[in-house]
Formats: C-alpha cells, structure tokens, sequence
C-alpha cells in the first residue's frame, strides 16, 4: 500500500457552447495552487484494453504562436521521456531529428 498520495487537479470553465474558456490546475506536491493555463494535454495509459486514453484542452484565447511552441516544447519532452523510459537511444535520435524538423518549418528556432 502507498504510504503518500498526490493529486492534481484540472478546473476547467466552459461558455455556452462547452469550449473551454480557462483553465486552472493544482498540484500541492508541485507547489502549484490554482494556476492558470491555456493549455493541458494528458494521456493516461489503459493497461486492460492497451490503448492510450487522452485529454486534450486548449482555451479559446490560446494564440496559435504559443500553441506551436506548446506542441514543439511537449514533442521534445516526450522524445526525452521516450528515452528514459526505453533506454532507445536510436528511436529517441529519430524522434530530435522530427523535433528539429517540426520548429524549423514552424520557424520556431531563429
């Protein structure tokens, strides 16, 4: 049995047509207590029927300069999880170069 719990929390604000308008988290491990965000993306793993299971919410206000950099920082991200978690070394070179690939046609890198 676990001896410490966590929890983290997603508050999100909907309009009238149920597209979220803000968006909020907590995570007290993190010391992070209600902060506002524009963006959250979560995928949990079902290990019953083998699939990824996903939520994916942005803000209606989200500019779409930030949501590429968001996409380009998570991809990265991933590719470095992808490596710890598999110890694929030439899969995660694979996945930099996609990284690299996917901000220079976004002109992210300047």
């Amino acid at each position: 049995m676990a001896n410490h719990t966590s929890e983290i929390k997603i508050k999100v604000a909907l309009d009238e047509n149920k597209v979220p308008e803000k968006l909020n988290w907590t995570a007290p491990d993190g010391g992070i207590n209600n902060e506002e965000t524009k963006a959250v993306l979560l995928s949990v793993w079902d290990h019953k029927a083998k699939e990824a299971l996903r939520i994916d919410l942005w803000t209606k206000d989200m500019p779409l300069d930030q949501m590429q950099v968001f996409f380009h920082q998570t991809l990265v991200a991933m590719t470095d999880t992808f490596k710890r978690a598999t110890g694929d070394e030439k899969m995660a070179e694979t996945m930099k170069d996609f990284t690299d690939y996917f901000a220079e046609k976004l002109e992210l890198k300047k």
